[in-house]
This record gives C-alpha cells, sequence and structure tokens, in this order.
C-alpha cells in the first residue's frame, strides 16, 4: 500500500502556517473537483488518493457539489479514507464547503443558514466523517445578510462539526466583513479560498493582501488555468482536452491566440529556469508572499508526481 510509506515520504513536502493560525497545510493540496466523480474510474481516484498521501500531501480539498454527479467525490473520498486511510485521520486536513447549487428549490443554493447547515450535514453522511477540518462559504450570496452566512460557519465550528472557518470567492468590500464578523465572534477565518494563476492574477492584487492584513491563510485553486499552464495546449485544442468538451469549465473560445501568446511567453521564462511550464506556474504561485498553499488536480499518479516536483527547492 502507498500509504505504508507515508512516514517516511512526508519529510519531502514542505508546510506552511495558514495566517496567524497555528494550522499547518502543505504547499500543494490535492483538489477533488474533477476525476473523483463517479462518472470516473474508482481505482484511477483511489490509487491517486493515496499516492498523494503517500508524498506527503495532507491537505484534501471538497465540496458538496464535486463530482459529477454532485456530492459524488465527497463519496469517493469517504469510501478511501474508510477502507484504506481510516487509521490516518488525525494526520489529515479534510474540508468542504458550500454555496453553490446542489439541490433544487429554494434551500440547495446560496449563503443561508438553512442551506449551510443542511451542506454539511449531508457532507458528513457523505465521507463519513465525524467533522470538517475546514469549512468554506463557498461563494457570497447578495440575497443572504453576510451576518447569516458568518453566522452559521460559527455555529458550525461551534457545534464541532468543523474545526475552522474559511471562505471563498468573495470580493474584496465582502471580504473584509466577513473577516470583521468572524473574528469578533472569535472563530477567525483560518483560510480564503481564491482562484489565481499566472493568467489570472487579479485576485493576487485585490484579495491577497485583505487576507494578510487581517491574518488569515490564502489558498489559490485553478494554479495551472484549467490545463492552459502546460504543454497541453501548444498545438491546438487536442480532441480529449477539458476544452474539446462543451460542458467543460474551459470553453474552446478561451484558448485563443493572444492568451496562447501569453503562455509560450511564460514557456519560454520556465525554460529558462529549467522549468515546466506546469511546475513554473505552481512556483510562481507559491512565492508568493501570504499563499499558503495551491490546489492541484490530477487525472493520473503519473500527472500528481510531475505537479508534485515543482516544490523541491522552491
Amino acid at each position: 500500500m502507498f500509504y505504508l510509506l507515508c512516514k517516511h515520504r512526508k519529510q519531502d513536502m514542505q508546510y506552511r502556517y495558514s495566517g496567524h493560525s497555528g494550522l499547518q497545510l502543505p504547499v500543494l493540496s490535492l483538489g477533488l473537483w474533477h476525476n473523483f466523480g463517479s462518472v470516473d474510474t474508482y481505482d484511477n481516484a483511489r490509487a491517486m488518493l493515496l499516492r498523494a498521501f503517500d508524498r506527503g500531501i495532507t491537505h484534501f480539498d471538497l465540496a458538496n457539489n464535486y463530482g459529477p454527479a454532485p456530492g459524488s467525490a465527497e463519496l469517493t473520498f469517504g469510501r478511501v479514507l474508510r477502507e484504506d486511510l481510516a487509521t490516518h485521520r488525525d494526520e489529515m486536513i479534510v474540508s468542504s464547503k458550500a454555496g453553490y447549487l446542489m439541490w433544487g428549490g429554494p434551500y440547495g443554493d446560496g449563503g443561508s443558514r438553512k442551506y449551510l447547515m443542511a451542506s454539511c450535514d449531508q457532507s458528513l453522511k457523505r465521507t463519513g466523517l465525524d467533522y470538517f477540518d475546514i469549512f468554506y462559504s463557498h461563494r457570497y450570496d447578495p440575497h443572504t445578510p453576510i451576518e447569516e452566512t458568518m453566522q452559521a460557519l460559527v455555529d458550525i465550528v461551534r457545534s464541532g462539526k468543523a474545526l475552522y472557518a474559511g471562505i471563498s470567492n468573495y470580493p474584496a468590500d465582502k471580504q473584509q466583513e466577513c473577516y470583521q464578523y468572524l473574528r469578533e465572534a472569535h472563530v477567525p477565518c483560518v483560510l480564503s479560498q481564491y482562484k489565481a494563476n499566472l493568467l489570472h492574477t487579479e485576485t493576487l492584487t485585490d484579495n491577497l493582501p485583505l487576507a494578510i492584513d487581517n491574518g488569515s491563510g490564502f489558498i489559490c485553486y485553478s494554479p495551472l488555468a484549467q490545463g492552459l499552464l502546460t504543454d497541453r495546449y501548444f498545438h491546438g485544442i487536442p480532441a480529449d482536452s477539458r476544452a474539446a468538451r462543451p460542458e467543460g469549465y474551459l470553453q474552446r473560445e478561451q484558448v485563443t491566440p493572444e492568451i496562447m501568446a501569453r503562455v509560450m511567453r511564460l514557456n519560454e521564462e520556465a525554460a529558462a529556469e529549467g522549468l515546466t511550464l506546469a511546475q513554473y506556474a505552481l512556483r510562481g504561485l507559491l512565492r508568493q508572499q501570504g499563499v499558503t498553499s495551491v490546489i492541484i488536480g490530477a487525472s493520473s499518479v503519473e500527472q500528481l508526481d510531475k505537479n508534485l516536483s515543482a516544490v523541491e527547492d522552491i
């Protein structure tokens, strides 16, 4: 089993404190947004999770609607935890979120107390966990007062269903309101999660400084821009790529000549440092002051290992 070697190999991973808290996260975390759903091969998902843990990734990032189908990534993680890693629960940080559409009707989306409380309970049941290490509000809901959403997070923590509270994707002005409310409730925001990569740097300018000023950690998702910051699209759009799928998060029209020109310039910079473009993109984020961790995805153990090589000798 991969995980039997973990105590020997975790020394290779670097860890950083999350803001002003005592919580340490690996500089690379594993996200289960893609490739861990019910439509994916379970054995491959299991192999990636075990390999990640073996290589020192102790933080696994989920959300209630990850799949597809929604909820199935949590079921996959829960099965691997139950069958392979149950005795290692206290060596892991497991996070989940609620905020985007999960079920129909008025209570399956947004930031209401009703939705967050129900989502947390459902996510705990799917994963088989007694608690999450971090539970996030996944997005700002303009139809719900921030006080209601943040108080739900406070109560989730105080009830023991999560150890820490986090926020994700909040605009800067609302982000500051979240920090203030949680701080005054003595449940400070331990981690702020935002999309950030070398093609999308706005959050590093707008949201990262606020996190630093308020003592929150900062974790980046989509660091490789859904594959654009790899060699995947150097020669066009492959038939089996994300951009080729009509339902994919990365759309064909986003792979423009202008974007690819920027990608190729970044690739030249990477080559000058002796790095692949993906390694260069991950290191670029990890070199930012205040960035705690970067969430990587993977479709195979081989791809996971390639991305893990980016953290060597940062």
